[in-house]
């Protein structure tokens, strides 16, 4: 199981950290231990690490209306969005 690192920027983080949506969007796909960071330097960019049992599910599911929804009410700016895999 790869564990995986995402960051990107948000409109708020505190609103971001707060967010049940991560746990509601990933929880289902079988990712788990899900822990948040954020840029001390840029509060606006956030980042995550998470183990992902099966990669392709979760691009695939990030494609979604249900990711752009997640995203959305988490104030994520898509455009931001890097995944680094663990080599």
């Amino acid at each position: 199981m790869p564990t995986v690192m995402a960051y990107h920027d948000v409109n708020d983080k505190d609103h971001w950290l707060a967010s049940p949506r991560r746990e509601q969007f990933f929880g289902p796909l079988g990712v788990t231990n899900i822990r948040t960071f954020v840029d001390p330097e840029n509060p606006r960019r956030v980042g995550l690490v998470m183990d992902i049992p099966d990669m392709e599910a979760v691009m695939a599911a990030m494609e979604t209306e249900a990711a752009r929804d997640a995203m959305a009410y988490d104030g994520v700016l898509p455009e931001t969005l890097v995944f680094l895999v663990e080599a």
